[in-house]
């Protein structure tokens, strides 16, 4: 990510990725017991490998830790994935006060909830994909 990107108002590199102040990205995922918690934190590794942001601590902001309630608070750009419907990982923003942004719910995507803790490859592509596509919306941050 170049910060020439977004010159001109587009939200968008040449290889289709967000444009984010500094880079600075923060990734969040619910890690729960399912293969759907597991499939957003691998999402969050690997967009994190690919150095699309940081992946972050989400139990920080649910233990109400003030740094990390507060980076989540300041940071320019983030993902939120909850594996499923239950919402865990929204809820630990509503109960820290952080605004939630770019939350995705991977049940939403298509993807079943199950007790399979290993994520397929083409599932993973498919919540990288979301993640991105959700940074790369119209927002009043670029």
């Amino acid at each position: 990510m170049t910060s020439s990107c977004c010159a001109g108002g587009d939200k968008t590199g040449p290889s289709g990725e967000c444009c984010a102040p500094n880079g600075n990205v923060m990734l969040l995922s619910c890690s729960g017991g399912s293969n759907v918690g597991q499939l957003a934190n691998r999402a969050c590794v690997e967009l994190t490998r690919d150095g699309l942001g940081k992946m972050f601590c989400l139990a920080g902001i649910g233990g109400k830790l003030s740094g990390f309630v507060q980076s989540a608070k300041d940071v320019p750009e983030m993902v939120v994935m909850d594996g499923c419907e239950i919402g865990c990982a929204k809820a630990i923003f509503q109960g820290a006060g952080v605004p939630l942004r770019n939350y995705l719910v991977l049940t939403d995507l298509g993807i079943a909830k199950s007790k399979d803790l290993d994520p397929k490859a083409a599932e993973v592509e498919k919540v990288k994909a979301a993640a991105r596509q959700a940074l790369a919306a119209p927002r009043e941050s670029c």
